[in-house]
């Protein structure tokens, strides 16, 4: 049917040419874009997804960034620290040069003065973009949440859609050379634990060190030892040997007579007092010990060396007579004391009226010597007067009391830890130990102070108690913890006896305890051994903390590569939900651009029929 009012061929004809202008119309924002899908209307899901990924590729770009400022602060800091260990090398070569004798040390400290502020400008230069990780300003570098020093390292987005930024820590406490509060690698560490309340002494550096740590510090130059205290054997002196005037046992009756008593107990010998009398005092029965009758005679003297013909000229030959009688009833005399002659400044020398008798601990728990009865006939004494003397107890020991405070140490939550040994009269020694987490709960802190004698007393109890019931542990005064063994339990006297701490450690030592700037050998020759030690210290953790700083410097240059694959992995991810195929859209847009000129003929041809019908009206 042909109408001249609804041109359906024309109608037909236009509606396909719309429909392939409108596909022309996408493809041709596809070529142009580059994007399959430009708006949400193309496809909801893959445009969210899409759009989400590149805001936070945007927000990836920005840790990437950020990880780049980082890897220029950790280099600074690690330049630095590297410039310093070559110079603490240097330092410690001309400390060596200070201890050789001769040495003008004043001209010594000039140069020490110049590598010392040296370190310091290092120090004060290692700056990026204004922040300082070798010189800081933290108010607790020993607490780890304030010494942190955080970077950027990645964005997360989670399963549920949650998004979180990480970061890579570094404790700065680990290569900060300088601090303002204090507690730089190359200033006195306040976490110091002096004596730990007397479980360990001070010993002077004059004297030569047998174990732990060297110190230099408030309490001066010298090393810290472990508490011990050691019995002693009954033991008296006899000076008064007749030099010069021989004991002669050639006449009728000549002969010395006494009685010999060993290791007999009392309750306070010598009237000790004090510290002396806590540590020794005894309560009864006592033991008698053991007594004998000795006679020195001529026949005594023969059996034991003919050649001296009943005649004794000198000390140590008394001391060897003496010997082969009183051995057997378990003492022993000797006469090998020197004194300086002349007194003071003079040599060595054998002195021949000192002798000394002592017990050897063979008849019950008892460590005691007297002679008494003494008598003689036809002959001196030889200067036995009558004495008495009673071993020492060594399990006992009083702790000089200082205050001190277990601290922080780090991301260690307990804190600083200390271990030890202790044991008494030479039983098998048991392992101990305590931190700060372990004070405060038994004290009731949170500051991991032991202030009192009477708290060390209960931290001493609740380690010791279970192993040593018979310990006794008391504050004696405000400066002082008596520890003794309960003598209803144990009576034993002398050198048998014996209390020790052991194996102190203490978990951060050996720790710096005198500041960097300070050395000064002009001023201090005497210490320049303990700055040779102090430089070892400080070189140690100066060397720590650069191999510290390279593992967060290779972790910042792995965190970087990983970051830069990842955003190239998310753009591709992207770019398959979204990207459009070119060679399909390109293919597609010539196949509408064809169908569009047909349209067109296919609608001029359509018109063209409404044209002929109004020729016939013409």
């Amino acid at each position: 049917m042909t109408s001249i009012l609804n041109n359906a061929g024309a109608i037909s004809a236009l509606q396909t040419l719309r429909s392939i202008g409108s596909g022309m119309a996408a493809v041709e924002g596809q070529v142009s874009s580059g994007l399959r899908i430009q708006v949400a209307s193309d496809n909801a899901a893959y445009w969210s997804i899409s759009t989400t990924m590149r805001s936070d590729n945007s927000a990836i770009t920005a840790v990437s960034d950020a990880l780049g400022f980082a890897a220029a602060k950790a280099d600074t800091a690690y330049t630095g620290l590297k410039a310093v260990i070559d110079i603490l090398g240097e330092f410690k070569a001309k400390l060596v040069l200070a201890s050789e004798p001769g040495v003008d040390k004043a001209k010594v400290q000039k140069e020490l003065a110049q590598l010392q502020q040296q370190v310091k400008g290092i120090a004060n230069a290692a700056s990026f973009s204004g922040e300082n990780w070798l010189s800081t300003g933290i108010s607790n570098i020993y607490d780890f949440d304030l010494n942190k020093a955080s970077s950027v390292s990645a964005f997360v987005r989670g399963a549920s859609g949650d998004v979180s930024v990480r970061t890579v820590d570094l404790h700065l406490s680990a290569i900060s050379l300088f601090n303002t509060s204090g507690g730089g690698l190359l200033e006195k560490d306040a976490r110091d634990l002096l004596t730990l309340g007397g479980m360990r002494a001070f010993t002077p550096s004059s004297l030569t060190p047998l174990d732990l740590t060297k110190y230099e510090g408030s309490l001066g130059s010298g090393w810290m030892y472990p508490q011990t205290a050691g019995g002693t054997a009954g033991i008296f002196m006899l000076d008064s040997f007749p030099d010069g005037s021989p004991l002669d046992f050639t006449g009728p009756g000549a002969q010395i007579k006494f009685d010999i008593i060993l290791d007999k107990e009392a309750s306070n010998p010598g009237n000790l007092t004090g510290t002396d009398a806590n540590l020794q005092d005894l309560p009864g029965p006592y033991g008698s010990g053991h007594t004998k009758t000795i006679i020195i005679n001529k026949a005594v003297i023969d059996a034991f060396d003919p050649a001296l013909g009943g005649i004794i000229t000198t000390n140590t030959q008394y001391a060897a007579v003496l010997n082969s009688v009183l051995n057997a009833e378990g003492a022993s005399v000797s006469a090998s004391y020197q004194h300086r002659d002349p007194p003071v400044s003079g040599p060595l020398v054998h002195d021949p009226k000192a002798m000394s008798i002592s017990t050897l601990q063979q008849h019950g728990d008892g460590s005691y010597v007297e002679i008494a009865n003494l008598s003689s006939t036809g002959v001196g004494t030889g200067g036995l007067n009558m004495s008495s003397d009673f071993g020492s107890r060594g399990s006992g020991m009083a702790l000089a009391f200082t205050p001190f405070i277990v601290q922080e140490d780090g991301d260690n939550l307990d804190g600083v830890e200390v271990s030890f040994t202790f044991s008494i009269n030479g039983a098998p020694p048991t392992s101990h130990s305590f931190d700060r987490t372990y004070v405060n709960k038994l004290l009731g802190k949170d500051s991991g102070k032991v202030e009192t004698s009477a708290e060390m007393a209960v931290l001493l109890h609740s380690l010791l108690d279970s192993n040593w019931p018979d310990l006794i542990i008391e504050a004696a005064s405000s400066g002082e913890v008596m520890m003794k063994l309960d003598p209803a339990a144990n009576r034993k006297w002398g050198s048998g006896t014996d209390m020790k701490f052991n194996n102190v450690r203490v978990s951060i030592e050996p720790i710096p305890v005198i500041e960097f700037m300070d050395i000064d050998v002009a001023a201090n020759p005497d210490r320049i051994a303990t700055y040779i030690d102090y430089i070892d210290i400080v070189t140690e953790r100066a060397i720590d903390g650069t191999a510290t700083l390279g593992a967060f410097q290779k972790r910042i240059d792995m965190q970087s590569v990983f970051t830069g694959k990842l955003l190239a992995t998310i753009d591709k991810g992207v770019g398959r939900l979204i990207d459009a195929d070119m060679n399909e859209a390109s293919t597609r847009l010539r196949a509408l651009q064809t169908q569009e000129q047909l349209g067109i003929q296919s609608l001029q041809i359509a018109n063209s029929n409404s044209e002929n019908i109004l020729q016939l009206f013409r």
